[in-house]
């Protein structure tokens, strides 16, 4: 009876714990320009689900978050802190460094994947931040570890290839007394997390800004693009349906450069069917529209009758149908006034930003001069759209293009360039209509 009461106690003190502990994700940043390491000036982290956000400053890297919704790193500045190396991958040499509260003993362990430790050394040092230089003896994964008191943290640390065979190495080259910019629990008391949520990171470095979006469930590593006008490293182009379609980096977003065309021409005076077979329209019922603007694709068509934003729908293998904030992010990256993740890009049925449009437009083609700069390589083409009811118009004038985020009812979010504004477009309309398509990388 005594075992049987001691186990029921044992078990309730188990199922406390393990429900006292709150689950919490860790999200690591870095960034390149095309393959070469950038270092971030700031980080800002955008609840898109819920509100709120939160800030990072170089060289805090790492945001911890419970899912209730609070960064907890550190609730009084007061622990030990392992930042990410950069760079990351490590080709010759990298940086490590940590932040030690107060004077101590920090042991500092490097071992590979298999566990065997590569360098184990114990140093006395004082309050601030602490630098080393790791030179990896070989290639692959290492892990660094420093020991403080009672407590540890850890990095991963990747290296390519085979290795050069050398002996592996850690320096110290110095510290730093300062206050830490660790975030407070007190900074991002209004700054909310639950699993599902859609976040928004902005990177910033060098006067640039990239952003990215993602509902993270598990702790990730967050790499910022910051090449531009440029083939997306690693994927110029995507043979489709028998066509190539050039692609184009716009920091941390790859994109198709043209519109899609793929499937069957149908007239425009018929509604696209459910029939297993991918159907197009090519304005003015004119095959070569199809060839010189892309097809114009009703939006259930589009999305290959799901309702899922984000799904691939008619795209390739590897991409998919941007959603309405992908189209904000892309929007706020180009535009030379409002930033990625400003409120303008929320507002409804208005022509929104200040030379978003221009920017995104290509040299020629449109009607009255109003030609843009494509100042980033993404060509849009003034294709004009296919009525709800059939026929077409706006041809030379406007351009067209669905998201896969719905509206209210028989309704859907879509953006369009014109040929005399600066800004560009976001509303929503009934589904039947024909619109172009881009799609975008997973």
């Amino acid at each position: 009876m005594k075992a049987k009461i001691f186990l029921s106690v044992l078990a309730l003190a188990l199922m406390i714990s393990a429900f006292g502990q709150k689950p919490s994700l860790e999200l690591t940043f870095t960034a390149i320009d095309s393959a070469s390491y950038v270092q971030l000036d700031n980080i800002k982290v955008m609840n898109r689900t819920q509100g709120g956000d939160t800030v990072l400053y170089w060289p805090d890297t790492v945001l911890n978050l419970f899912y209730v919704g609070i960064d907890e790193f550190n609730k009084e500045g007061e622990a030990l802190h392992l930042f990410q190396n950069y760079p990351n991958p490590v080709k010759d040499q990298t940086t490590l460094t940590l932040y030690l509260p107060e004077k101590g003993k920090v042991n500092l362990v490097i071992t590979d994947i298999l566990g065997l430790q590569v360098i184990n050394t114990e140093k006395v040092l004082e309050r601030g931040y602490h630098s080393f230089r790791f030179v990896p003896g070989g290639g692959g994964i290492f892990f660094f570890t420093a020991y403080w008191r009672a407590t540890s943290r850890s990095i991963k640390i990747l290296t390519p290839g085979n290795g050069s065979g050398l002996t592996s190495s850690l320096e110290y080259t110095g510290s730093k007394i300062t206050e830490p910019q660790f975030k407070r629990i007190e900074a991002t008391r209004n700054f909310s997390f639950s699993l599902g949520d859609e976040l928004l990171y902005i990177g910033h470095a060098n006067g640039l800004q990239s952003g990215m979006l993602d509902s993270p469930e598990t702790s990730e590593t967050y790499t910022f693009q910051f090449a531009t006008n440029i083939p997306c490293p690693g994927t110029p182009t995507v043979t489709y349906g028998y066509q190539v379609y050039n692609t184009i980096q716009i920091f941390s977003q790859c994109w198709l450069k043209e519109n899609l065309n793929i499937g069957t021409m149908i007239p425009g005076g018929q509604n696209m069917l459910n029939n297993g077979l991918v159907e197009k329209y090519c304005y003015n019922d004119e095959p070569d529209s199809c060839t010189k603007y892309g097809g114009l694709y009703q939006w259930w068509e589009m999305m290959q009758y799901t309702f899922q934003p984000g799904v691939q729908g008619i795209c390739p293998p590897g991409w998919h149908l941007p959603t309405d904030e992908e189209w904000k992010v892309l929007e706020g990256a180009v535009d030379s006034q409002y930033g990625i993740g400003d409120q303008t890009w929320d507002e409804e049925n208005e022509w929104r930003g200040s030379d978003a449009d221009t920017n995104l437009k290509t040299t020629s083609g449109w009607n009255g001069g109003g030609n843009g700069t494509d100042l980033f390589g993404f060509s849009g083409l003034p294709g004009g759209d296919r009525c709800y009811i059939g026929g077409f118009g706006y041809v030379g004038s406007s351009g067209l293009w669905w998201t896969s985020s719905m509206g209210s009812y028989d309704y859907a979010w879509f953006r369009s360039l014109y040929y005399d504004y600066p800004g560009v477009n976001r509303s929503y309309c009934k589904r039947k209509y024909g619109f172009s398509v881009r799609c975008v990388r997973d």
